[in-house]
């Protein structure tokens, strides 16, 4: 029986699930604050989106995704273009490298490789503004920002499980 037009619509919709909730993600890490030199080490909330619908869902968050995502988070956030579009790009095909050991895996296997991932995209970050800047940009800022996303990964890993399980479980 084929579906119907309001059938196909919410499959679609139940689709866009991951780039929704990853934009959205960047638009929140990007709200002002008033506490002085936090937009520097705030938490990479884009990062830990791309690489939970990675590790779960790849089928919906493809490369093209990933690559817009890194970019509207660059020119939102005045850093230099395609920085974060590669930062993301690297992890996304890292995950999916490995997405056999992500399967199945509990919350505190996931998180501690996500530790590992994070520490390697806050390098490649900083190795990426240091090149451009032509001079090795002071590690520290980074280095916080990392700490931030590790510390925010199980608050915003349990939302994006609460969507996943209530809105893609069967699609």
């Amino acid at each position: 029986m084929r579906p119907t037009f309001w059938q196909r619509l919410d499959t679609f919709a139940r689709h866009q699930v991951p780039m929704v909730t990853t934009l959205l993600l960047v638009l929140v890490a990007i709200i002002p604050s008033h506490v002085p030199g936090l937009v520097r080490i705030g938490p990479m909330l884009s990062l830990i989106a791309v690489y939970y619908w990675a590790a779960h869902r790849p089928d919906l968050m493809g490369y093209g995704v990933v690559f817009a995502v890194g970019l509207l988070e660059d020119t939102i956030s005045g850093a230099p273009l395609g920085i974060g579009s590669l930062v993301l790009l690297v992890v996304h095909a890292g995950v999916l490298h490995q997405y056999k050991f992500f399967n199945g895996k509990s919350f505190t296997v996931t998180w501690g490789a996500f530790v590992l991932v994070a520490g390697g995209a806050s390098l490649l970050r900083w190795l990426s503004i240091s090149a451009v800047n032509g001079a090795l940009v002071s590690p520290e800022a980074p280095f916080y920002a990392y700490l931030m996303t590790v510390a925010m990964y199980p608050v915003i890993g349990w939302l994006l499980v609460r969507l996943h399980i209530a809105l893609l479980r069967d699609v």
